[in-house]
């Protein structure tokens, strides 16, 4: 059987067309200093005796209203780079994972990411 998670990370993160333009730089640094460590934070608690060498990564997403985004907008390199940082997977690369991206959906009372990583 294979071996698995899943992380529900209260929020969305930012849009990458947040950050466009270079005096973003520093807006940004912060924010995935901060969507890093409360992913990581949270694989950690699980307590995987291992990273994942292979996995299956999905992220789901509840947005608060029913906007348009573009998907491409939340490829989540905040949360990869969690993931990385917190033990759950090798590394994020082609080589390590198989990225999944999903609209979840609408929750306006608790917008959020749901992250699962399947072992392959």
């Amino acid at each position: 059987m294979a071996r698995s998670i899943k992380l529900v990370i209260p929020g969305i993160p930012p849009s990458l067309n947040e950050y466009v333009g270079r005096e973003k730089s520093q807006d940004y640094r912060s924010d995935k200093s901060v969507w890093t460590a409360n992913v990581a934070w949270r694989v950690k608690a699980c307590k995987l005796p291992e990273p994942f060498r292979k996995a299956d990564v999905t992220l789901e997403y509840f947005f608060p209203d029913n906007r348009r985004r573009d998907p491409d907008n939340y490829a989540g390199k905040m949360l990869l780079d969690g993931l990385t940082r917190g033990g759950a997977i090798v590394d994020d690369s082609f080589e390590h994972i198989n990225l999944h991206l999903a609209k979840g959906g609408v929750d306006k009372e608790r917008p959020r990411v749901e992250i699962s990583v399947v072992e392959v």
